[in-house]
């Protein structure tokens, strides 16, 4: 078990590592420049991204496997996830950097690995997406607000209200999470998707996650990186250790097991998504911190979430 598991883990994050490794080496010999890369960031922002996320969603049959229960569970641990991510920014001196710091340490591939890592194991990701309902919503929403607040353009913005509204504009408008909206009313409706509509999106959204991936390596700097190792292992170690350690017992006294046990998991567990990179550099941050971190969590998450899936299975939980 525990070396099926292992490879399943490595075979899962190792091509994530190496998409990130192909695009930063693009960017040595010169297949990618900073102009190219900085446009591939936009595009996956406003068009790949918000197609996957409404690939995954529109097709869930949330009023079958509702569980208001499980649900909200995911929420308030998602909420109390990011008061530990912003106590843990606040040891960090510079305040520009703070937004980078708790969306990196609190912000799971929940979309991306989720569903895959659950219907691996159990055939079916119904729960997988009951948990995406429940926190990539709110990931997205906080990650806007947190973003906006500590990037370094704030300096040019007047006032209180004029920081208000360009937040609450930047959530109402951001590309992402409109694809959550429609994508989860696309369900709850019922509308059927004609065939040209389907593979359309499908296409879309099996672009995002490699393109993510390639223009982050290709933003990645190393001599900017250097001076956030420390910072950045104390995001890798609260993203794949410290909040399953806190969360997972949590969990298990509620009476969650099986495949609702393994979505909480993926949602407290996963490396941090690359996804975070390409928010925080469209709201002008530089990202380094996020780089390094979706890189180094990538590549511990191969390990941890082994780990923790053993413990699981040898106390009989999953």
């Amino acid at each position: 078990m525990f070396i099926e598991n292992l490879r399943f883990s490595l075979n899962a994050t190792v091509p994530v590592f190496l998409m990130m490794v192909f695009g930063y080496f693009s960017k040595k010999v010169g297949l990618l420049d900073d102009h190219t890369t900085a446009k591939l960031n936009k595009f996956v922002f406003r068009t790949l991204l918000p197609a996957l996320l409404f690939m995954d969603l529109s097709t869930a049959d949330f009023k079958a496997v509702w569980d208001g229960r499980f649900v909200l569970f995911c929420m308030i641990v998602t909420f109390i996830s990011v008061s530990v991510a912003c106590l843990y920014s606040l040891l960090h001196k510079d305040r520009y950097e703070r937004g980078e710091i708790i969306q990196a340490a609190y912000r799971s591939s929940a979309a991306i690995l989720g569903i895959a890592f659950v219907k691996n194991i159990y055939g079916e990701a119904t729960m997988a997406a009951l948990m995406i309902v429940g926190t990539v919503p709110l990931y997205n929403i906080i990650a806007v607000v947190t973003l906006s607040l500590t990037s370094p353009d704030r300096e040019n913005q007047k006032g209180g209200r004029q920081l208000f509204l360009s937040t609450l504009k930047g959530i109402v408008t951001n590309p992402i999470i409109l694809g959550i909206i429609v994508g989860i009313l696309w369900s709850v409706i019922g509308i059927p998707q004609p065939v040209i509509l389907q593979k359309s999106v499908t296409y879309l959204g099996n672009m995002a996650t490699p393109l993510s991936l390639i223009a982050l390596g290709a933003s990645f700097k190393a001599e900017e990186a250097k001076d956030k190792l420390p910072v950045t292992l104390g995001i890798v170690f609260i993203k794949l250790v410290l909040f399953c350690a806190i969360f997972l017992p949590v969990a298990v006294h509620f009476g969650f097991r099986g495949e609702k046990l393994i979505a909480i998991l993926v949602m407290l567990g996963s490396a941090t998504t690359g996804s975070c990179f390409v928010m925080a550099k469209n709201f002008g941050h530089k990202g380094s911190i996020t780089a390094l971190a979706v890189m180094m969590a990538t590549l511990g998450s191969a390990f941890t979430l082994t780990g923790w899936l053993f413990v699981l299975k040898t106390l009989n939980y999953i």
